[in-house]
């Protein structure tokens, strides 16, 4: 009999071969390398990496199954559950970062989580979202025009909320800054009704294939436009920003390595390089300058003026 976390393993695993298939004709010379893991106590997972593209610097799609006797303190801690109740948790985690610094940043994760034997308790989770070290109002309201037409499909109520989670998630209060231009983000989606599973499931399965259309055609825009050493410096400082917050305030990084996951396939969401230059401030009236202004919650929809936010 297949179970519930058979069937939302299997949506993992088929969605990142077709993942990797399009990352790989999109970049059209790197390949994904495979690195299989088992977890001490339950479980492993699924690492499939490629570096040095001309197109993707880095490219990771990470399926994960775990399970264990004790839930990790990241979702205990939050959440009124019994740390001794038993876990289950499956996920998908992709993330992108391009060579040339006018290609944004990607990055999505879908999952899936049970507490206790008998599916007591069951949520599912994701989201998407991009980082652009040069911001284009067009490419942003392409990401959320398409990640909207997704979750209008469950509820035409779902898309607003789930964008204003993803700007509140993705924000380094440290910097008093949006991480980039958002997307969508949800957690604990648990619909009443008898049939709320199977709602939660498919959305998630439009989801995971939502990413291609959403994403890819940004690539291919903006990844011949010409770039030089000002622009890589930004990226890479830009990129520090990124690291900041998957080191500090992401929770899946905390799940991760508290549940005893392979540290290696977790942190595939780094950049390969980055920098931190003390107290940069960009030229007045720059590209770079104007990304301040262009890094904050708005409605991207309505913005569609075709070029960088002046």
């Amino acid at each position: 009999m297949t179970t519930h976390r058979d069937q939302v393993l299997a949506l993992m695993l088929d969605a990142q071969a077709a993942l990797i298939q399009a990352f790989e004709e999109c970049d059209g010379e790197s390949r994904f390398t495979v690195r299989d893991w088992e977890r001490p106590g339950g479980g492993g997972g699924w690492a499939r990496i490629s570096e040095g593209g001309p197109v993707f610097e880095r490219a990771g799609v990470n399926v994960s199954a775990v399970h264990g006797d004790r839930v990790p303190s990241s979702i205990s801690d939050r959440q009124d559950i019994d740390p001794d109740a038993g876990f289950f948790a499956t996920g998908l985690s992709t993330v992108l970062h391009p060579r040339n610094p006018w290609v944004p940043a990607f990055h999505a994760n879908f999952r899936y989580f049970e507490v206790g034997e008998g599916q007591e308790i069951w949520w599912f989770g994701g989201g998407a979202d991009m980082t652009p070290s040069y911001g284009f109002a067009e490419d942003a309201s392409h990401l959320h025009q398409t990640l909207k037409d997704c979750c209008d499909t469950f509820d035409p109520d779902f898309y607003p909320q789930a964008k204003k989670s993803c700007d509140e998630y993705f924000y380094l209060p440290h910097r008093g800054e949006t991480r980039g231009v958002g997307g969508i983000f949800f957690d604990r989606l648990h619909p009443e009704g008898p049939d709320g599973w199977d709602r939660a499931y498919r959305l998630v399965e439009r989801g995971l294939n939502s990413l291609v259309p959403a994403y890819l055609p940004i690539v291919r825009q903006r990844a011949h436009t010409a770039y030089g050493e000002r622009e890589r410096q930004w990226q890479l400082l830009r990129r520090g920003r990124y690291v900041e917050f998957n080191l500090i305030h992401d929770r899946g990084t905390q799940f991760g390595l508290q549940s005893r996951g392979n540290t290696e396939a977790i942190l595939m969401s780094l950049p390969p390089l980055a920098s931190w230059s003390f107290d940069v401030t960009p030229q007045p009236g720059s590209e770079e300058e104007r990304l301040a202004e262009f890094l904050r919650p708005r409605d991207w929809l309505a913005a569609r003026s075709g070029g960088p936010v002046r």
